[in-house]
């Protein structure tokens, strides 16, 4: 069986190291600190799941066409991924708003700050 690929997409400090959970689950961890950066590999090596941040764009940041940080990865995701899971990972005071990222793609779950390794163990069976 090959190793599936797991995307770590970090753009919060919240977000915790888990490399060594996804090494015992036998998962290629590929890294990125940016989005721009996760995009340009999903043609190279296609992801089975992402873990990723939510940030939800309040501001001018993301021209009130995009909810978050994540909307214009996940169009290219449904496009060069469909299978992949994906998991994110969201502040309390943010929970709020990821519904309107669910009505627009489909999210594995959603894990509230801080993450254990336990509950991202879940998520990942």
């Amino acid at each position: 069986m090959s190793q599936k690929v797991i995307y770590s997409i970090i753009e919060s400090p919240l977000h915790p190291d888990l490399t060594r959970l996804y090494h015992e689950l036998n998962f290629e961890n590929v890294q990125f600190n940016s989005m721009r950066k996760a995009l340009s590999h999903l043609k190279k090596q296609p992801p089975d799941f992402v873990v990723a941040d939510f940030l939800y764009g309040y501001g001018n940041n993301y021209a009130g066409v995009n909810v978050s940080n994540l909307d214009v990865f996940l169009h290219s995701l449904q496009k060069y991924s469909p299978q992949a899971k994906v998991i994110v990972m969201v502040e309390k005071e943010e929970v709020k708003h990821l519904s309107k990222l669910a009505d627009l793609f489909t999210l594995h779950a959603a894990l509230q700050y801080p993450v254990l390794p336990e509950a991202m163990a879940e998520m990942l069976k």
